[in-house]
């Protein structure tokens, strides 16, 4: 009898220390805005510094493209992840997603801007240059769930000016910011959506290949992108990431640099899922554009959702 008991209690130390120990690692999603092994670059030391600081097993996911990291956050393969504001917005309704923290830049702004970019020997000059000519241009547009590479742009470029991009250009394609810079370079698309944080990548980085780029269009302020995790992670785990995450680089000169490598960033602010809001105004209202220019329906069926688009949008008033 004492033996059986001693190995109930065995087993039951084990089974608790396996709790413990998968509950001590996590999976941490980096969106595709450019290839894998320049985000590995980019992030790696960051996490390594988490791990050393939180004592967390922190293995990183490199997706190809942003739906990748929201469904790993979905089926629990990722508990954390660095989104955009429509990926985040995609997490939270989908994926038991939360936003617990926003990256601030290096100059203390807590925004960034969207972009239209073409090459400087280009004819185009201004988003009216885009619409006259727009048969004769490839266009370059952003991954779907991107903020600043598609929905943004979607929306104040092409919505509000009742302009439909999927038929307006020669042809059309979608890709990482990364990607469409380099097809502007090398004249592969005329003109391509992308961001400020990417420009001011390059700005630091390859100044040469930012003189050969021409900003023709620029959005108003985007909020700077939230981290995400799991709403069933472990709360002792969520502890330490606050921790680590709020106050990383708050002086430390290594950590600074590690953040400028990134993105021009320079720190952390604790943040919930109100900083969503603009972004989900922003898909009622091109949702909104797209009812109201529908010549196809009827117009009760047009008055009915425009009516439920309406509310939802007031709900989301302060």
């Amino acid at each position: 009898m004492f033996k059986h008991k001693a190995l109930f209690a065995l087993a039951a130390t084990l089974i608790a220390s396996s709790a413990t120990l998968h509950a001590q690692e996590i999976n941490f999603g980096i969106i595709a805005t450019d290839t894998a092994s320049t985000q590995r670059e980019r992030w790696e030391p960051f996490f390594r510094d988490m791990e050393k600081k939180t004592g967390l097993t922190v293995k990183s996911f490199y997706a190809p493209d942003y739906a990748g990291v929201i469904e790993a956050m979905r089926f629990n393969k990722v508990q954390v992840a660095w989104f955009g504001n429509k990926s985040a917005m995609e997490a939270v309704d989908r994926a038991n997603g939360e936003v617990f923290a926003q990256v601030m830049f290096a100059d203390g702004s807590f925004g960034y801007k969207a972009l239209l970019i073409t090459h400087k020997d280009s004819p185009y000059q201004s988003l009216d240059d885009v619409f006259k000519h727009s048969k004769s241009i490839n266009f370059g547009i952003g991954d779907p769930n991107s903020t600043s590479g598609f929905l943004v742009p979607t929306f104040y470029v092409f919505a509000q000016n009742k302009v439909d991009y999927r038929t307006r250009f020669k042809t059309i394609r979608n890709a990482s910011h990364g990607a469409n810079i380099q097809a502007v370079l090398a004249k592969q698309v005329d003109v391509a959506t992308n961001n400020t944080e990417e420009i001011e990548k390059l700005r630091a980085n390859k100044p040469e290949l930012l003189a050969q780029l021409r900003v023709i269009w620029e959005s108003p302020l985007i909020a700077s992108d939230p981290f995400v995790w799991r709403k069933d992670l472990d709360p002792a785990v969520k502890a330490k990431l606050a921790n680590f995450v709020v106050n990383y680089a708050k002086s430390d000169a290594q950590e600074k640099a590690i953040l400028k490598n990134i993105y021009n960033y320079g720190g952390f602010r604790a943040s919930t899922n109100a900083q969503l809001i603009p972004t989900r105004q922003l898909e009622l209202y091109k949702d909104r554009n797209k009812v109201a220019n529908d010549a196809a329906l009827d117009a009760g069926a047009k008055a009915k959702a425009l009516a439920e688009i309406d509310a939802k949008l007031a709900q989301l008033q302060p």
